[in-house]
């Protein structure tokens, strides 16, 4: 018996198949394939371009005509002194108040003195007692000296008489000096002003109790004379070869503003401060119309000659390696090379370059550590550097 007719695929046509899967598949894995390597190179790019760094650059500038360096200035009377009581009492009198102007030798305040008084009375009295014992003394001794010229008293005796006279004569003289200790002492009831100048400070007043000597809050007047004031400052060391007396400077005072003031160097300290490596500068300046203040603030502004022939780089450019100051600079391929430099004046915020720089060569802003050269970077734009070489110390 036949079997029913089923249908079949021919030879040709499974081979049409087979062919047509096995194309599909090589065209999925070698899109997957693809797929993988465009993804790897795309990470590799990724990836080069991450270790490419950014930087920003800055060519050297030339360095100004002149520099301006603005320092701090105290401001002091050409003298100034506290006025101390030198005997002790009470303040019986005052003349003289704050902003008042005084003469040399001028009263400023009495002070009663009873104690005082009482001891000179008696030192008067003491010296009176001792100019009789002295004038007995002496008297005897002469009468002695007669007697012992006839023989009628003994060597000794004469001698004694001689030793009492002498013994008395310097007790004379000792009281006389206790009454001239307490005349002065007597005379410093006076409180007189030491010099020409204006009353500052009045820390006293009548009835006050008064002690001599110079103890804590035992002032009596503060004098000043403000004719002519003394300005203080201290210049860093990097400007301190270019002061010198005669040199002068521009001082400016908050209280008075849109207005300036001429003083002249007049003493330097001739040695820098070990701590803060600066040197202390006096100026002077003249103010008989009493227009400055002493103990006041000022802006003291010098101004010293340039050097335009030397550059000037941001103080952030500067590597300090091993082998000392280096900068890094940029060729035209945007490598790296590390450039030494001699470093002339630091400016705080610059430096200047004597050598080892052109003034067309790029510079790193702010380089890594780790930099070295043929270092490929990128650059990218940089925000403005404020260069300033004006300083406050």
């Amino acid at each position: 018996m036949n079997e029913p007719n089923t249908p079949t695929l021919t030879d040709a046509r499974l081979r049409r198949y087979v062919l047509i899967g096995v194309c599909i598949a090589v065209v999925l894995a070698a899109w997957g394939i693809l797929s993988r390597l465009m993804a790897r190179n795309a990470l590799e790019r990724q990836a080069a371009d991450a270790a490419v760094v950014n930087v920003a650059v800055v060519s050297p500038t030339r360095g100004p005509a002149s520099d301006t360096l603005v320092l701090p200035g105290a401001v002091q009377a050409f003298f100034e002194a506290p006025i101390y009581a030198r005997t002790n009492g009470y303040l019986r009198i005052w003349y003289t108040d704050i902003g008042a102007a005084v003469k040399k030798g001028q009263v400023l305040a009495e002070i009663d003195t009873p104690e005082v008084d009482q001891q000179l009375r008696q030192a008067q009295a003491d010296l009176a007692t001792a100019e009789a014992n002295y004038q007995l003394a002496r008297t005897t001794n002469d009468r002695w000296k007669g007697l012992l010229a006839t023989q009628s008293v003994s060597q000794q005796d004469a001698d004694e008489r001689a030793g009492d006279a002498a013994a008395k004569a310097a007790a004379q003289q000792s009281a006389a000096a206790n009454v001239a200790r307490l005349r002065d002492l007597e005379s410093f009831k006076r409180v007189l002003a030491p010099f020409d100048g204006v009353v500052t400070q009045r820390n006293t007043d009548v009835g006050a109790l008064i002690n001599a000597g110079e103890n804590p809050g035992s002032t009596l007047f503060r004098v000043a004379d403000t004719h002519r004031l003394r300005i203080y400052a201290s210049v860093p060391q990097a400007y301190a070869v270019g002061v010198h007396p005669g040199m002068t400077a521009d001082l400016v005072f908050a209280d008075r503003p849109g207005q300036h003031f001429t003083a002249e160097v007049a003493f330097t300290a001739r040695a820098l401060d070990p701590s803060t490596r600066t040197l202390q500068v006096e100026l002077q300046i003249d103010n008989s119309r009493g227009e400055l203040f002493p103990g006041s603030y000022a802006d003291v502004h010098f101004t010293f000659a340039g050097n335009p022939t030397a550059l000037r780089v941001p103080a952030n450019t500067v590597l300090f390696r091993a082998q000392g100051m280096l900068v890094a600079t940029l060729d035209a391929q945007n490598h790296v090379h590390l450039r030494p430099i001699t470093q002339g004046r630091d400016f705080g915020t610059q430096i200047e370059v004597l050598s080892g720089l052109e003034p067309a060569d790029r510079l790193i802003l702010n380089p890594p550590d780790s930099i070295t050269d043929e270092t490929q970077v990128r650059v990218v734009p940089a925000a403005p550097i404020a260069g300033s070489t004006t300083g406050k110390s």
